[in-house]
Order: structure tokens, then sequence, then C-alpha cells
């Protein structure tokens, strides 16, 4: 009988910058300048930097993500006429930049050049009056059958052409109100409120949506019809900022009760919970708020990425982020495997295996989980049946046996373990232990192949 090794990596206590999770850039790219001060952009075509050379963002973390918002009128500048290259263009710089793009496609904005676009203004007449629509951010009525008909087309051709793009990270189903972020979908309403989610669900099938967090009956609709995730728009929010006047705040009076009003308390389970912060970071300390009690209040709703606008994060708030950024989304380990010291080429590897995931929520995208053996002359990747996806926060066994190649050829080798990237067959995933090495893989020992 053959001996049994048993490895016991050693944890690591380092921001783990990942797929899917972390901080995002906002309408730029790692490596680009920030906005200054209180300011920040969004909803226009980008402006692009020039690029440095460095990926590093000063005062602000390495991100794995790029946020692009973009306003309707720039998307499709003509009826039925879409400028993909701002899309082509911002997928393209990602990639360069180590990251990739997140989106939302916003009907309109609050400024006049932000409209919608000209043709559809000029179709449906000058924008209502104060009180003509229900909603008081509505420059449109979402009921006008002409909204749903071209709105919905932009979508589905937004589908047809991104949906499972490799460079493509998530997409936000924004459906209505100013910025895309659904003020006044409790107004819709069924057949308009299902005619533009469905846009959504029915061309993003591999590409993960997020709902904007708005009302019962738009964010159970879309729960019914597929697993999505939500975002909020306005993390931090303390209060006293209001024109009311009154300790109203997002974060006391509105997040903790409408994530469980909307259906949406295990959505994390399935697809990403994502926030921005309400102004920038900046503001919160300027009010006096306590950014631990925003983090924890956001680790607990499961948080896996957030959209600090690309402003400057405080100094003094630096350590607190790092905090942060150690818990935010999945944070993966393997903390015993055991293997057999000896294996035959043709057989197969026989191991067990407790992973851990140290985050706050799983990763929502179909990585695989493979082991190599390999020495100076040869190597061998073998993949394994486990779904990542399945990984909630905690403890996971995940015991099973991979064949070994027939003709593997006789010696000692190194056991690694990686996590791929299906697309390429690359390790992905940076794991929260010891032992990574040069191109990705971590090493867990050696292993002797028979081959007679």
């Amino acid at each position: 009988m053959t001996e049994t090794i048993v490895v016991k990596p050693r944890l690591i206590n380092d921001v783990l910058v990942n797929p899917g999770m972390g901080f995002t850039t906002f309408q730029r790219f790692n490596g680009d300048r920030l906005n200054e001060g209180l300011n920040w952009t969004e909803g226009f075509p980008i402006e692009y930097q020039e690029f440095s050379g460095s990926l590093k963002n000063q005062d602000y973390p390495d991100t794995s993500i790029a946020y692009y918002r973009l306003y309707w009128r720039f998307l499709e500048p003509e009826e039925g006429v879409y400028n993909w290259a701002l899309i082509d263009k911002a997928l393209e710089t990602a990639r360069s930049r180590g990251q990739q793009l997140m989106f939302r496609v916003a009907p309109f904005g609050t400024r006049p050049e932000a409209d919608v676009p000209d043709w559809f203004r000029a179709m449906v007449g000058p924008e209502p009056k104060q009180g003509e629509l229900p909603y008081p951010n509505w420059r449109v009525n979402p009921e006008d059958p002409r909204y749903v008909k071209h709105f919905t087309a932009l979508v589905r051709a937004l589908g047809e052409r991104y949906d499972g793009h490799p460079d493509l990270d998530s997409v936000d189903l924004s459906i209505v109100g100013a910025w895309g972020e659904g003020g006044g979908s409790k107004f819709l309403t069924q057949a308009t409120r299902e005619a533009l989610v469905d846009a959504y669900v029915d061309t993003f099938r591999r590409t993960p949506l997020m709902m904007l967090l708005t009302d019962e009956r738009t964010n159970k609709y879309g729960l019914s019809r597929a697993d999505v995730g939500f975002r909020v728009d306005c993390l931090g929010d303390m209060g006293g900022c209001w024109e009311s006047g009154d300790d109203w705040c997002h974060m006391l009076d509105y997040y903790p009760l409408q994530i469980i009003r909307s259906g949406m308390q295990d959505a994390w389970r399935k697809a990403p919970v994502s926030f921005e912060v309400c102004w920038v970071i900046q503001h919160w300390k300027n009010m006096g708020w306590d950014i631990d009690y925003i983090i924890d209040q956001s680790l607990k709703w499961h948080i896996s990425t957030c959209n600090a606008k690309s402003s400057p994060i405080p100094k003094e708030w630096q350590p607190n982020v790092e905090r942060w950024l150690k818990k935010m989304g999945y944070r993966l380990a393997l903390r015993r495997f055991a293997y057999p010291a000896t294996v035959r080429a043709g057989g197969t590897l026989a191991f067990e295996s407790w992973w851990e995931n140290l985050g706050v929520a799983p990763c929502y995208k179909p990585y695989r989980l493979a082991y190599r053996l390999i020495n100076e002359r040869t190597g061998s990747v073998m993949p394994t049946d486990a779904d990542i996806r399945t990984w909630l926060p905690g403890d996971h066994l995940h015991d099973s046996q991979i064949p070994i190649p027939a003709d593997l050829p006789d010696g000692h080798y190194r056991i690694d373990t990686a996590i791929l990237d299906v697309h390429t067959d690359r390790p992905a995933i940076r794991l929260a232990m010891e032992g990574r090495q040069p191109d990705g893989w971590y090493a867990l020992g050696s292993i002797r192949v028979l081959n007679d």
C-alpha cells in the first residue's frame, strides 16, 4: 500500500486582486490619474489618458475591474445604428490593464447634454414638465411603447454582441430613471416592467447580471426570471445630506429593509452584489461617518465589488480599506491536501482536499480547479470536476480522482494546483496561501509516477 502524503499550506494575509471582486476604477483604468477633490465623471464616453506604463493607482487600490457607465445617446446616435467602438475600445483597454469591464447603459442623466438620443427626443416630443409624470426624474414616459421598443432593442443588441465576452465581468440590469438607477420603477405597469427586464435576462445568459435595488415587484420579477445579483449606488450615506433635512439615510432607512423586502437577501449565493459609494469616500470622512461600520454592513450584505469612483482614498483610511479588501468577494485557500506518494501512468490520482472560502461571497464564473504534474522534462495538466461557484463562505471538501495520462514518463514530479481561466487555460485566481510559482501555479509537494 502506497504512502499517503498530507500537505497543509500556510495562509497569507495579502490583499488579493482577483477577477470579479474588489474595488473598480470608474470611467478609468488601472494606471490612470484619479479624479480630483470630491468630483467624478460618468455617462459620457471615456476620455482616454496617455498610459504611463505603470498599472499602479496612487491612493487607490489595485483593481481587476473597470466600471463604465454610458448614456444611451452615445451608444445609439442614430436609430438602429450602434457605436460599438465605444465598448470595444473599453474592453480592449481593460484587458491591456489587467482588468475586465463592468458595464451599464443608462437611458439618460439629469444634465441637458445627457438626455435620451436626439432622434428619440424628436420622436417622442419635448421633455415633460415637472409633475406630468409620476416620478420627477423621468425625462421620458417609460410607458410610451416607443421607449420599450427602442431601449430593449438596444439591450438585446448588446447581449447578442457581448454576452459571454471573456473581458466582460458583468452588466447592470438598468431599465429606467436618471443614471439608470431605476428611480420610479415602482410606477411601471407590469407589462412594461417585464419587457424591460426580459430584454436583459433573455440575452445575457452567460455574463452575470445585477439589478438596481429598486422596488419589490421589479426585483422579484427579475429573480423569477434568472439568477441576478443586485447593486446599490449610495453606499455609506449615513444622513444629513438631503434636502428634506431629516435624519433619513440609505444605510439605516433603506438598504437593510429593501434588501429583504425585494427578496434579494439570498441573491448573493448565485450572482454578485456590487456597491457604489455615495459621493466619494473623502466625503464620508468630511461628514464624520464611521467607515468601519459602513464596511461591516457591506460585508454583511455579501459585497463582491465596490465602485469608489476613482477618487482618492484618504490616507488615514487606507488600512481600513485594506481590511475591507481582504474580506470582499471570495478568498480561496487550500487548507489540506492528501494524496498518494506514488501513482501509475494510465491509472488515477485519488486525493482528498479541504478548501476554505475566507471571503463573504463565492466566485460567480466557472473557473476550473486543476492539478498539474511537472518536472524539468515534461508535465501534464489534469482538470477536476469541481464547481467553485458553489463554494460559499466556509469549508468545502473536494475528494476525487483524476486520470494520469498513459504516456506520462516514469519519474519524480512536483504536484501543483491552480484555478484556471476557461478561455486561456492559464491560472486566473490568486489563492490566500503560500507556494505560488512565477507562472501562477501553487506547489504542493512531490509525487512519483511509475510507467512500466
